[in-house]
């Protein structure tokens, strides 16, 4: 007998074929949802005696309109997408990861204490394997507890997330103010990072990294995860309805694990490439709020690989495009955040109340 999800199986081509219209209808409904967001913020700048067409021109300029421009776009980018994958992991499980702030300050943190501890006479790879390995079981055991917590006693993942993030973030100020604080340093930073371990420029002078091509790998392992794997196929059963997936032999405690620590994994590299990339060190403080952004980032790319990618440059371009806008028309660079509340309101709630809606019917 053919299964439904087998190369044969007679539901096949009716599934591709809705899940492609879901697709190109998400698609225009997103690109609406976006220009919808700049005519309202037009509409606000035009009330405040500004000129919207020459802001957004600047704005544009701002991300697009040079090569050191589109570096910024996408040194913006690159950890959003890692945490929009975590968050988007997390979601495909039937679980909520907003503790994504907190397992990117613990998965950064520890690989640079294990960078800068390591005996310099070790060979570059080895130490670079030690150090951002370390940092990801970081990750991994920060995600992953909040998933033992949920399954062995029944505690919203929220909830732990949240008191974890505090813990996370206090802890690792603590820790790099105290012990790990930079000899003459009046900031929270620990040293610098030998240079042979710091990730190379893809383009001189500004803060694009090979960390862009680590997040794209990872997105394409990401989404042949879900669409070639038996592993992926438990995640989205789990996800879809657990009673079910209880019922079809998935182990609901050991998935749970998984699903957070794997999430926290992601997320935790987020952590770790600014780390070995951006700064070359750790910096207290260094997230402006990543963790948060990337829940918005997993919404609006309907938890897929290449959706994430694409919300990661659009919230990348605005973030780059605004220190130009602020510069060139005198706009405070808070208007961006207008822009994103907008996007996020358009594209992000339809899509809440469907994850929700669809959540409760498989409890």
């Amino acid at each position: 007998m053919k299964n439904k999800l087998s190369p044969g199986g007679k539901g096949l081509l009716p599934r591709l074929y809705s899940d492609n219209r879901e697709d190109l209808k998400g698609v225009v409904f997103s690109i609406l949802a976006i220009l919808l967001s700049f005519v309202l913020v037009g509409i606000i700048l035009l009330a405040m005696g500004y000129r919207p067409l020459r802001a957004f021109s600047a704005l544009f300029s701002g991300a697009f309109g040079s090569t050191y421009a589109i570096s910024l776009t996408l040194s913006r980018a690159v950890p959003l997408i890692f945490v929009g994958l975590s968050v988007g992991f997390a979601m495909r499980g039937g679980f909520f990861n907003i503790g994504g702030e907190g397992q990117l300050y613990i998965g950064g943190f520890t690989s640079a204490v294990v960078a800068l501890a390591l005996p310099a006479a070790l060979p570059v790879p080895v130490t670079l394997v030690l150090a951002l390995g370390s940092g990801i079981l970081a990750g991994m055991f920060w995600g992953g507890s909040i998933g033992l917590i949920r399954a062995k006693l029944n505690i919203n993942e929220v909830v732990v997330a949240i008191m974890l993030n505090y813990i996370a973030q206090l802890f690792t100020s603590f820790m790099v103010n105290t012990v790990f604080l930079a000899e003459g340093s009046m900031t929270g930073q620990t040293d610098i990072l030998p240079e042979s371990l710091v990730l190379s420029k893809i383009v001189p002078n500004t803060q694009l990294t090979t960390s862009l091509y680590i997040a794209l790998a990872v997105s394409v392992a990401y989404a042949l995860f879900f669409s070639r794997t038996v592993a992926g196929f438990e995640v989205s059963a789990l996800g879809e309805n657990p009673t079910a997936a209880r019922s079809g032999g998935i182990n609901i405690m050991r998935s749970t694990f998984f699903v957070m620590a794997c999430s926290g994994a992601l997320s935790a590299m987020a952590g770790i490439f600014e780390v070995f990339g951006t700064y070359g060190r750790f910096i207290d403080g260094f997230s402006t709020g990543l963790g948060f952004t990337g829940i918005a980032v997993a919404f609006i790319g309907r938890q897929k690989a290449a959706g994430i990618v694409l919300a990661s440059l659009l919230f990348g371009a605005l973030q780059a495009g605004s220190m130009r806008m602020s510069m060139v028309e005198g706009i405070s660079a808070n208007i961006i955040q207008v822009v994103q509340g907008f996007v996020i309101i358009f594209i992000a709630t339809p899509n809440i109340l469907i994850y929700l809606s669809r959540k409760k019917a498989g409890k």
